[in-house]
């Protein structure tokens, strides 16, 4: 069948791995924010963000409500979150953010992940300081203009708003993402969402070597491979983990 087909075939395990992995990621999320705050979205606003974020993601109704319907029950599962620092190189660094139920295998997953790409785990709060929390939301179909009145006309306030080509983004306080992406859709124009979570911004960036590059991508993948894990951050600019080697 030749190279071509082996490539394929790949392509076609690695996609499904992916698929697989952000149907655990989003179902874990939907299933604690359910747990936690109640399993209708109507009067949980946690849980209709992430029912709205796993929609724009392409997760399947079944297992939205699979998971809602599992909150309903007492089968005593329960995530912690967690998150993990750590520094690849050049001045490189990362945020994992984790739901767990088991830390100790977290965390030693996490930990070999970096022993084997010759990267460094730090310690909470190494590398964290180095970010801001905030709010974040890209989307089409307003202007910066139209963007900001709609803000003062619902009275949030945001802390940077900046614009690519036809792409805005408005950065806030993370207790403001629901109301900023309110305001946002009270105009009653056709927008297209790209982004709109809470999430670690760098204060700093830093640009790497190809073959540092390739260096915090294999860190990336294996990382990406862990249950548990459900978010990445880093600062380096431009980062695109999904290049080929």
């Amino acid at each position: 069948m030749g190279r071509a087909h082996n490539v394929r075939k790949e392509a076609m395990k690695k996609t499904s791995r992916m698929k697989s992995k952000l149907y655990s990621k989003f179902g874990k999320k939907i299933y604690m924010a359910a747990k936690e705050g109640g399993p209708d979205p109507d009067t949980n606003l946690t849980l209709r963000h992430v029912i709205d974020r796993a929609k724009q993601n392409q997760i399947p109704a079944d297992v939205i409500k699979r998971n809602i319907e599992k909150s309903k029950g007492n089968l005593g599962e329960h995530y912690e979150p967690a998150r993990y620092e750590g520094f690849g190189p050049s001045g490189s660094t990362l945020i994992i953010e984790c739901l767990t139920d088991n830390g100790t295998r977290t965390f030693g997953a996490i930990r070999n992940c970096f022993k084997k790409t010759d990267n460094n785990l730090g310690v909470e709060g190494s590398v964290a300081y180095m970010y801001n929390f905030r709010a974040k939301i890209s989307f089409k179909g307003l202007t910066e203009e139209e963007t900001l009145e709609a803000m003062m006309e619902a009275d949030v306030d945001i802390l940077d708003m900046k614009k690519d080509e036809d792409i805005v983004t408005i950065i806030g306080e993370p207790t403001n993402l629901n109301p900023m992406k309110e305001a946002l859709q009270a105009t009653d124009k056709e927008l297209e969402f790209i982004f709109d979570e809470s999430t670690y911004i760098p204060m700093d960036t830093v640009e790497l070597k190809d073959e540092e590059l390739d260096r915090v991508r294999r860190l990336y993948d294996m990382l990406n491979e862990i249950e548990d894990v459900q978010d990445i951050y880093t600062n380096i600019a431009d980062f695109n983990p999904e290049i080929d080697e």
